[in-house]
């Protein structure tokens, strides 16, 4: 039989152990909620990071498997030799070679500039992957299939007619296909249309894809092919990590955004959580020892502690991986789409549980430490200090008391910086979540300020006209000039040009004249005014391993393009790849070059779907006008993101800022009996206690602030540097909203200070004395 007596103190600690938590579970009712809460925010920041990185990645992977995409694409001259393309090393397979047209088609007033590519029969590598009708057929000789997302720009479907303005030509749409090349994208990247031999009537050239064994030596073929070819004989070279990176687009910079701020957050949290827990054993030695004594070891003890805050973590990453899981899909917009998608994905269910178990170790490996010093409290209770935690008076009380001010107040500031080691532990802990709140709000700046001073930001035009050649260029100057809201218009021509090494294209942009220079945005150096001088983009700088002051040399065809690079600019475009100069020094190289479109910009005021309509109806159809393209219009779910990051921060850091009032009010239970025998009110207790908690919330604040401003300028630079825009763009919020986060911050942590410190200062003295034994 076995002992049954040697259950008895099992069953007694067991339930002693379920009594004290759910005793104390019902004194902080708010601090658990809040700590659910805050657990659960951060564990679907995490997961929506996961998903938004699923998304971003795996359906353009998954394109360019099926597809049996090409790591290279080249365009070259109608006479360039593809055979010879075949015979290099490493590369598996040649596509094409495929005739090309570059056109302008227009459906339902939609004007879109693509390239028609002769596509006799479905490649074997780059094949289009059809998603609506069906392939070309011989039947239909001027019947095309579009790129998705060039349907999508001309709302167009299977059946609808595209027509060639200037011509009398017409095409039928007979299907849409995705593809693994770069999409479209207006005024930089035209469309891609599959059409037959028999529709591509004007060729002007030729693309060839390239299929390598080894992707990870893509730069490496694509000098080979140039050297084979001739520098000459190629205009454009695109790889396969450009459209992947196109392609991912603001999905990614949304999964970083989430996945950094969810990992600060969780760590602020778990510093919460740390410091929750410590401050409560030191309010709970008594009923510790109580435990110890009635015969619970340090582990059980620890145990109780740990598995508690293991048990709101765990109900908050559950709450979170259900709502993420059952609701995720159902948010509008992209974040909603990269649910449904990454629910899809292979790894979905090992991250849906991955996720929240780490977040919930990690929260058990923070509490673990101040769990450990409760099983270290004697089974005898030790005597509280007589002497205030405070200590004595430092000089600088004993001087401000001697000016007579108010006593509350200088007894507060000095319980809130004396015992430097726990004030200072203190302040940390409440500064990180504050921190992070101040680089949510430069993030938020920063966005709002491409939408309200684009020009700041590198777009200092907000149009760009183009002609579809049957207007010629005083004409378009006329059209251009009779409109008072256009405040200059900026010719222009845009170019690829091979780089030094011949691993890949930039763009190479002659905007602007020496008389009536373009406006760039520059974050270093200076505009271009000589003759051979540019401005680049970050991208380019990495991508030539150069810096403002060098020289570079570009190859435009066959004919070389030496330029001084004299200031790095803000360039949105291109992943920073754009060397910007004037019309004029291209001319210098190429005589015959003419403006292809206009950058205009605007008058203060003056709405710009206003005037594409005014000039478009204008140009009595021959003119293609369209808006710059704003990178931060892909942003704008970042908006909703940020605030509600901003919302589990808040969370943190109320638990937190809860943490230190209970912290505050049991400290000061020892000085109550002192205070009141020199004659302080209730009042005036109530005060210092009030007093200290917004004396330490200032204190986080000023951290908080001072630390957060530079700390978001470096980390939105660098993510912008990382991007090809380039550093500079970073905006820090206003001194107002600063102002107002501060004073919510210490006005708040007032505010729920006032009644715990009230209850604490009226305590009966029989309380107040059993308190402090």
């Amino acid at each position: 039989m076995p002992d049954r007596s040697m259950t008895v103190p099992d069953l007694s600690n067991m339930r002693a152990t379920l009594r004290w938590a759910h005793s104390d579970l019902r004194t902080h009712r708010g601090e658990a909620l809040f700590l659910v809460l805050a657990t659960a925010g951060i564990v679907a920041s995490l997961l929506l990071a996961t998903a938004l990185f699923g998304y971003a990645t795996n359906p353009w992977q998954r394109t360019f498997a099926e597809a049996r995409g090409a790591h290279v694409w080249l365009h070259t001259g109608p006479s360039a030799d593809a055979r010879a393309l075949a015979r290099l090393d490493g590369v598996s397979s040649v596509a094409g070679p495929y005739r090309t047209e570059s056109a302008t088609v227009t459906t339902r007033g939609t004007r879109a500039s693509v390239e028609l590519r002769a596509t006799p029969r479905p490649p074997s590598v780059g094949r289009p992957l059809l998603t609506a009708g069906h392939w070309l057929d011989p039947a239909a000789p001027d019947g095309v299939v579009l790129e998705s997302s060039l349907a999508r720009a001309l709302l167009a479907e299977p059946g609808d007619t595209l027509t060639l303005p200037g011509t009398a030509r017409a095409l039928t749409v007979e299907g849409i296909a995705d593809s693994a090349e770069p999409p479209y994208r207006p005024g930089e990247q035209p469309g891609l249309v599959w059409a037959l031999p028999s529709a591509v009537r004007a060729p002007a050239g030729q693309v060839i894809g390239l299929r390598l064994g080894n992707p990870a030596d893509t730069d490496y073929a694509v000098q080979r092919a140039v050297t084979v070819l001739g520098a000459g004989a190629v205009g454009e070279v695109s790889t396969w990590q450009q459209a992947r990176a196109e392609a991912q687009g603001d999905n990614r910079l949304l999964g970083q955004v989430l996945g950094l701020f969810g990992l600060a957050a969780l760590v602020a949290a778990g510093f919460a959580v740390h410091g929750a827990i410590a401050t409560r054993i030191r309010g709970h030695l008594r009923d510790l020892s109580v435990l110890k004594a009635i015969g619970f070891t340090p582990g059980q003890v620890v145990r109780v502690f740990l598995l508690q805050h293991l048990a709101y973590a765990l109900l908050g990453a559950v709450a979170a991986a259900a709502l993420t899981e059952g609701l995720g899909s159902r948010v509008p917009g992209r974040l909603g789409d990269a649910v449904a998608v990454w629910q899809g994905l292979p790894g979905h269910t090992l991250a849906l549980s991955a996720v929240p178990a780490g977040a919930v170790l990690f929260i058990g490996l923070t509490t673990g430490l101040a769990a450990w010093r409760a099983g270290r409290v004697p089974p005898v209770p030790v005597p509280r200090p007589a002497a205030s935690a405070g200590g004595r008076l430092t000089g600088a009380a004993r001087w401000a008391l001697g000016l007579r001010l108010p006593a509350a107040l200088v007894l507060g500031c000095h319980k809130a910086f004396t015992g430097r080691g726990r004030s200072l532990t203190t302040v940390a802990r409440l500064t990180l979540p504050l921190l992070l709140i101040v680089v949510a709000l430069s993030a938020w700046t920063t966005i709002d300020r491409f939408h309200s001073s684009p020009e700041r930001v590198g777009l200092p035009t907000s149009l760009t006209v183009r002609s579809d050649g049957d207007l010629n260029a005083s004409g378009l100057r006329s059209v251009l000039g009779r409109d008072p809201r256009i405040a200059a218009a900026y010719p222009g021509v845009e170019v690829a040009a091979l780089v030094p090494g011949q691993t890949g294209t930039v763009a190479l942009r002659g905007v602007g004249t020496r008389a009536e220079p373009y406006p760039n945005t520059l974050a270093e150096g200076r505009a271009a005014h000589g003759p051979d001088e540019a401005v680049a983009g970050q991208g380019l700088l990495d991508l030539l391993h150069a810096r403002v002051g060098d020289w570079v040399r570009m190859t435009v065809g066959d004919r070389p393009q030496i330029l001084h690079i004299v200031g790095r600019g803000i360039e949105p475009r291109n992943a920073g790849r754009v060397a910007t100069t004037s019309l004029d020094t291209l001319r210098e190289n190429d005589p015959e070059l003419s403006p292809s479109f206009y950058e205009l910009r605007l008058r203060p005021g003056a709405d710009p779907r206003r005037v594409a309509a005014a000039l478009t109806s204008a140009g009595r159809g021959h003119l293609e006008v369209r808006p710059v393209a704003n990178p931060a219009d892909g942003l704008s779910p970042l908006r909703g993101v940020v605030a509600g990051l901003i919302a589990v921060l808040a969370l943190i850091g109320l638990v937190e800022l809860l943490t230190v009032i209970g912290g505050s009010v049991r400290e000061g239970e020892r000085d109550v009996l002192a205070l009141r025998a020199i004659g302080m009110s209730p009042r005036q207790i109530t005060a210092i206690t009030v007093t200290a908690t917004s004396c330490t919330t200032l204190a986080a604040v000023v951290a908080g602030t001072a630390l957060g401003l530079p700390l978001a300028r470096r980390l939105i630079d660098a993510q912008a540097g990382s991007s090809g825009i380039g550093a500079g763009i970073a905006r820090s919020p206003s001194p107002g909203l600063l102002l107002l986060l501060g004073s919510a911050a210490v006005l708040g942590a007032a505010a729920l200070a006032t009644l715990p410190a009230a209850r604490a200062a009226r305590r009966r003295l029989a309380d107040t004395l059993s308190a402090v034994a």
